[in-house]
């Protein structure tokens, strides 16, 4: 538990819970990645010790989890007692918000019947997708996206052990492109090192990082938005094509990227409502498939349209 990053509050909470014996049905969510799974196995292995796999039933979202497995496999090892253990088993759900409706319900009378000597563990990235009545059985823990501190000392720390060569710009590129998920910045980093180790170990650099999650770097991006803010509508959509098709940027990631940018400009709230509204228009129609040129084009003329009304106004 001690190993647990970016989340102390519910870590102390828990473990306070274990010392004084009364520990309740638990329900962690939030976003992937922020260490629910990490904290409830943790937590499961300081109680148990040894006797982890006797006491601890894990159930995962690859498993079946339909109604005749809450009915049959959840149910016969929430009803027997170990002989030689005292005290509660466990039942770790990872992914509950993808259990049928079905199962769900279910779920909750065996939660209450076998209370005496079982304890369920929720795992959850939506709590919306689950019952309510479910929910209520549970205590709830709310698992933030990890603090860039917390992710930089736990990569420190890996970068240390496994001698790894890295910029600091990359070190910052990749706090930034992580968004709060250990797990992918993790992956990310391990990744790039694949990548580097060779005869000759070369340094990871910030462009590595961006090539690697095939997010478009802040250069680019300023240089796409520049062009759409200061030249004609066609010079602007060569660019736009142009670092679109020889980078294989996707346009979603290059809408994230002007959102960014200009939220640091100072603009009327009337053009900063008009150009967030458009984008976020045209973002919904590339997740609906749509063409990419086209939308392409509009937003240039949604970013262009919204500046020129502002300069009239002005």
């Amino acid at each position: 538990m001690e190993e647990v990053y970016g989340q102390q509050e519910i870590v102390d909470t828990v473990k306070k819970f274990v010392h004084e014996g009364k520990l309740p049905h638990l329900l962690f969510y939030g976003p992937p990645g922020t260490g629910k799974t990490s904290t409830i196995i943790a937590l499961a292995k300081e109680i148990y010790g040894p006797n982890y796999k006797n006491m601890v039933l894990e159930l995962n979202a690859s498993d079946d989890r339909g109604i005749d497995v809450v009915r049959n496999q959840i149910k016969n090892f929430a009803l027997t007692m170990q002989i030689f253990s005292k005290g509660f088993k466990l039942i770790i759900l990872d992914e509950a918000d993808a259990m049928t409706g079905v199962a769900q319900n279910s779920l909750r009378r065996i939660i209450e019947k076998y209370t005496k000597n079982t304890r369920f563990c929720i795992l959850a990235n939506y709590s919306h997708k689950l019952n309510p009545a479910l929910i209520s059985r549970c205590t709830r823990f709310r698992f933030n996206p990890i603090s860039q501190e917390a992710i930089r000392e736990r990569i420190n720390n890996v970068i240390v052990k496994e001698e790894i060569q890295i910029s600091d710009d990359a070190t910052n590129a990749l706090l930034k492109l992580a968004n709060g998920d250990m797990r992918r910045a993790l992956n990310v980093l391990q990744a790039c090192k694949a990548a580097t180790t060779g005869e000759e170990e070369q340094e990871i650099d910030s462009d590595m990082i961006y090539e690697c999650i095939g997010a478009p770097r802040p250069k680019d991006v300023e240089t796409v938005l520049d062009s759409i803010l200061k030249d004609d509508w066609t010079t602007a959509s060569i660019t736009l094509n142009k670092y679109k098709t020889s980078l294989g940027l996707a346009l979603i990631d290059m809408i994230s990227g002007f959102i960014e940018i200009l939220g640091n400009y100072q603009l009327l709230p009337k053009t900063r409502i008009a150009i967030f509204k458009g984008l976020s228009e045209i973002e919904y129609g590339i997740s609906r498939g749509g063409n990419d040129k086209i939308h392409a084009s509009a937003i240039i003329g949604v970013i262009k349209e919204a500046i020129e009304n502002e300069a009239i106004q002005a």
